[in-house]
């Protein structure tokens, strides 16, 4: 199935958009003899620059202020805003880069997942535990591949650490408050971050 009668199916207009943009593109590169290449993040965690919440970041912050009280059955896969730009230098400086190219950290988490880790790493916050949709079963992630990144020597950032990091930023700008941590997450901090969720999840 073609990527944009997918996406209209299932009715998810802002990928939707997405991919007709990146249609649009490739044409008017065609037409015009332009060498055209795209590389695809997924959802981007990380450090912020900017001094207000983004679309990203909400995605995980929601999950901390308490203002949503329950996790969407959903999936989403990750990457670090620094491998967003590595990406696109390795691409640009690659003789023999073309096509497509998909940057994401490879996991793909269940939002109750994303929520456990949050949990797990800031137990201090109100993590919700209970999914909104207590009918149908979890939803589970699109498969996909970054080997083609991976091909021009990206090594990804652990999806656990985009997601510390992004809180880290979030309180040091202010915009979440700092509560007391809890002392058993803190002191194997490190070895925490470069589990992957589900080693993480069963400690």
């Amino acid at each position: 199935m073609h990527d944009d009668i997918h996406v209209a199916r299932v009715q998810n207009w802002y990928c939707y958009a997405k991919t007709v943009a990146e249609q649009d593109a490739l044409e008017t590169a065609r037409q015009r003899g332009i060498e055209l290449i795209v590389v695809n993040p997924v959802l981007v965690l990380g450090p912020l620059l900017q001094p207000t919440v983004n679309a990203s970041t909400e995605h995980v912050m929601k999950y901390l202020t308490g203002s949503a009280k329950t996790y969407v059955n959903a999936a989403q896969a990750y990457v670090h805003v620094k491998d967003v730009a590595e990406a696109h230098v390795r691409v640009y400086e690659a003789p023999g880069a073309h096509g497509r190219y998909i940057c994401a950290e490879g996991t793909t988490l269940h939002r109750g997942e994303l929520c456990r880790v949050l949990g797990k790493l800031f137990p201090e916050y109100p993590v919700p535990t209970k999914c909104k949709d207590e009918v149908n079963p979890p939803v589970k992630g699109y498969k996909f591949t970054n080997q083609r990144l991976k091909d021009l020597g990206m090594e990804f950032v652990p999806v656990l650490q985009s997601i510390y990091e992004t809180v880290k930023s979030l309180q040091e700008k202010g915009m979440l408050p700092v509560l007391p941590p809890g002392d058993d997450v803190r002191d194997n901090l490190h070895e925490q971050l470069m589990m992957k969720p589900a080693q993480l999840l069963r400690n």
